[in-house]
């Protein structure tokens, strides 16, 4: 069995690749290693975070790794928030808040196109690869649905009625951002 370790301390992404990957690969946590301390995410790019939070990790532990960051880009927000989707309205994690912001910004936009991205950079043996997830859609007037987490009741898949709160969790991993990148990391994962 393969161990990788997915540095991140969310429990609700860490539950929702734990689903999309194979069951050949054991997945560990920061928490299962021990690493209680806050990654910096002084990045300015999707790219550049999830690279840094990966380095971290292979450089103190010297394990195999992978990172992910996501974004929810608002075209009317000119790509806001972005990078600075966990920390939109300045508090880390405050998802309440920064969907009170981004409606709040949205007021009165005619355009409400937005896709959600996700990178995840992985460091594998002494090698390290990128894949990118895209979704598009737009963001709703008001929220809907109690499931999923950060921006998800505000963000409804191009195509459908429905906010990715109202998704079961594997039907939002199906369409997702995160999903179409885990999936190429998975497919990667499979060849190796």
């Amino acid at each position: 069995m393969k161990t990788l370790v997915f540095a991140t301390n969310n429990p609700h992404k860490l539950e929702e690749v734990r689903q999309m990957l194979p069951a050949s690969i054991e997945l560990k946590s920061l928490k299962d290693i021990g690493c209680m301390q806050d990654i910096p995410e002084t990045g300015t790019t999707l790219e550049a975070n999830a690279r840094l939070k990966a380095e971290f990790i292979r450089e103190r532990f010297g394990l195999d790794v992978f990172a992910d960051d996501t974004g929810l880009e608002v075209e009317a927000l000119d790509g806001a928030p972005g990078v600075y989707s966990a920390r939109y309205a300045g508090e880390p994690g405050n998802s309440a808040a920064n969907m009170a912001l981004l409606m709040e910004n949205m007021k009165g936009q005619a355009n409400r196109k937005a896709r959600f991205r996700t990178v995840i950079a992985l460091f594998l043996a002494d090698s390290y690869y990128e894949f990118e997830g895209i979704v598009t859609g737009e963001i709703l007037e008001a929220a809907q649905g109690e499931k999923g987490f950060g921006y998800d009741p505000l963000f409804a898949p191009e195509g459908q009625a429905r906010s990715f709160a109202e998704f079961s969790m594997s039907e939002k991993n199906e369409i997702s951002h995160r999903g179409r990148a885990f999936r190429k990391l998975q497919a990667f994962l499979a060849h190796r």
